[in-house]
């Protein structure tokens, strides 16, 4: 089992734990990031969806930063 299965594993087995670190990390995001509460309660949001037993999310590469402008 990789270290990846693992920690998938884990998240499965705790997701009420997971999921109130991360409500709990939101809460300070926002404290030091005032006026991007909305980004930073999708973030958590999406997050959150993440964890858990059965879940539908394929895994994804992160996507591709954007190009840089000619100059």
């Amino acid at each position: 089992m990789s270290f990846l299965d693992k920690a998938k594993d884990l998240l499965g087995k705790h997701d009420e734990q997971v999921d109130q670190a991360l409500e709990h990390g939101g809460g300070l995001a926002k404290d030091r990031f005032a006026g991007h509460d909305a980004q930073i309660d999708g973030a958590v949001d999406r997050a959150q969806e993440m964890t858990g037993e059965g879940d539908t999310v394929p895994d994804q590469p992160p996507p591709a930063p954007p190009a840089a402008p000619a100059p």
